[in-house]
């Protein structure tokens, strides 16, 4: 069964796993592997924990993929399982999720060049490097949001968070960043 854009439908795929095809996964994978690593990334910063996780993520999603019960896109369904493992991961090592101590001192200076090019993309990688900086669950709803341009309501079924949450969320850390920046400016 396919959709209008020639892909197999999400029903179809899990179908066929379930059926034996254990090939047919390397499609869930590929097709997630984007958005997966978007999430583990923004979360976690030792690139071996990152390796950890992704495959504990995609080991998760394919013991449990019977459970699937298509309420959502099966892409949305393997974010969530990235994002609850990945938050469970930094609980059990007393990483905060949520804490923004030090997010907006942690900023670099900001070096003023007279090109407009210049001053661009200084500006972009301010905005990157204080992304970066943020808390791990702010990082990643800017990164969901912005980047991935997922709605409230697809992170939501992600994060397991109440969409009033989530923007609460988005508002704060859209502050942080503003603060940030305008910190850098006003120190240089």
């Amino acid at each position: 069964m396919q959709n209008e854009s020639g892909h197999l439908t999400d029903k179809a795929v899990v179908t066929d796993i379930l059926n034996g095809n254990v090939q047919a996964f390397a499609v869930v994978v590929k097709s997630t592997e984007k958005l997966v690593m978007q999430i583990v990334n923004k979360m976690t910063s030792n690139v071996d924990d990152r390796k950890d996780l992704v495959q504990e993520i995609y080991l998760k999603a394919y013991r449990n993929l019977a459970s699937f019960q298509f309420k959502s896109k099966l892409s949305t369904w393997i974010a969530n399982i990235a994002y609850n493992t990945t938050v469970n991961f930094l609980q059990k090592k007393k990483i905060p999720v949520t804490g923004i101590e030090g997010a907006i001192e942690e900023i670099s200076h900001l070096n003023e060049h007279p090109e407009q090019e210049t001053i661009k993309a200084e500006a972009v990688e301010i905005l990157h490097e204080a992304i970066g900086k943020l808390p791990p669950l702010y990082k990643t709803l800017i990164t969901l949001y912005h980047l991935e341009e997922l709605s409230n309501q697809e992170i939501a079924v992600i994060t397991e968070l109440p969409e009033g949450t989530i923007k609460s969320y988005l508002y704060r850390a859209r502050k942080i960043l503003k603060d940030s920046i305008e910190q850098q400016y006003k120190n240089q």
